[in-house]
């Protein structure tokens, strides 16, 4: 479904996107891979191996090395842009892969629904219409999804009142 022109200024608009970081798992993962590519040339001088197979070990780690930085940065290009208009909620999320999915939802119908934890951060942010749900901004850290949270109902509120 094509896209309409608008030609009014939204009340609210954001493009959330995951923090491109390794996380623990993968820097561990790196850091192991690292440390091994260091001491594999080493460990052949000590031990008087054979440098051919070495090289090969070496080469092997390099591209685990390549592998580990692609896939744990790959979910880096998700993007979710939420557009909020006095008539209408825009949701439009890009996956890794590039695809893209378009929910329009009513601002006088849909209810913003938060859960917190016992410290009260919210940990997670949902749409809810009916019995259709959708959570928004997944990946955030936890005092990124509250800010978000706040701006966004402060919006919702405006386009109630509009």
């Amino acid at each position: 479904m094509p896209m309409q022109a608008t030609t009014t200024t939204p009340l609210f608009s954001a493009q959330l996107t995951p923090h491109r970081s390794l996380g623990k798992r993968g820097g561990m993962l790196l850091f192991g891979l690292g440390t091994s590519l260091a001491v594999l040339p080493g460990l052949a001088v000590v031990a008087e191996l054979p440098w051919l197979p070495v090289i090969g070990l070496m080469l092997a780690d390099i591209v685990a090395i390549g592998l580990t930085l692609f896939l744990s940065l790959r979910t880096g290009r998700r993007r979710e842009q939420i557009t909020v208009w006095s008539d209408q909620i825009e949701w439009t999320a890009t996956n890794a892969k590039g695809t893209k999915v378009l929910r329009r939802f009513d601002p006088r119908t849909v209810r913003l629904q938060l859960d917190r934890d016992a410290d009260e951060k919210t940990t997670t942010i949902r749409l809810r219409n009916g019995k259709d749900e959708l959570e928004v901004g997944a990946f955030l850290a936890a005092d990124d999804k509250s800010s978000f949270a706040k701006a966004l109902g402060t919006a919702l509120r405006k386009a109630r009142a509009a």
